[in-house]
């Protein structure tokens, strides 16, 4: 869950339920710093005290449609693997990937909010997750060294993207060859999630990876109210 956003990332795996009009905690979480269109029509806000966000980030009933069995399925994960979380947060999908690569994998917890990075430590630590690197990362790229990582998860961050195409280059660069991301977000649809106005549609998202050079496809899921749209190199 990418926190700030400066022209480039923002929250992304801290969403929670509300209505699409406004109220609720997704919605509250943006207004809690006052959400507006960046530079390049991202996202601006930030968040403070992760204790207290972990609380609505790591509610149980978000399983109901965030789905993250599912999500971490579409991963195709295998024991060894590296994968990234963009906007991890609080560590909300963090145990899920820990257990998918194994001991012998890698998992990069990423996030641009200090005190985000500083929780992801931190539990990592308490629950175990010795394979789980807590890492923050600049707002307008995900830091990574060039084909380190075989998987990407970023969860409802892309619409909190300033450059996006950009930021897209910049995860082509990361990806091992026969890599990919996998980027969830909410549907224009969806009754959960950010105001409208600050939605993408799925097609969107797969140009804007397009352009990096990535094969794009709009995944085969049962998620609710989000879609995922994945980009091979």
């Amino acid at each position: 869950m990418l926190s700030v956003v400066a022209g480039g990332a923002a929250c992304g795996g801290k969403a929670a339920p509300a209505p699409a009009g406004g109220g609720g905690d997704h919605h509250a979480a943006h207004d809690h710093a006052g959400h507006k269109a960046g530079g390049h029509h991202g996202m601006q806000h930030s968040f403070d005290g992760a204790e207290e966000w972990a609380k609505v980030f790591d509610d149980p009933e978000r399983d109901a449609w965030q789905r993250p069995d599912e999500v971490v399925a579409l991963l195709a994960l295998a024991p060894g693997m590296t994968v990234v979380d963009l906007g991890a947060g609080t560590g909300y999908f963090e145990a899920r990937l820990s257990r998918a690569v194994g001991d012998g994998g890698r998992v990069i917890a990423a996030d641009v909010e200090p005190d985000m990075v500083r929780y992801l430590r931190e539990r990592a630590e308490r629950e175990g997750l010795s394979n789980v690197e807590a890492r923050q990362v600049p707002y307008d790229s995900p830091d990574l060294e060039p084909a380190s990582a075989d998987r990407v998860l970023i969860v409802d961050v892309w619409h909190h993207l300033g450059d996006r195409a950009g930021y897209a280059a910049r995860l082509a660069e990361g990806l091992r060859p026969g890599g990919f991301v996998a980027v969830v977000d909410f549907t224009m649809e969806s009754p959960v999630g950010p105001p409208v106005e600050h939605r993408l549609s799925a097609e969107q998202i797969a140009e804007e990876l397009a352009t990096a050079g990535l094969r794009t496809e709009i995944a085969d899921e049962d998620l609710p109210h989000q879609y995922v749209v994945i980009g091979r190199r």
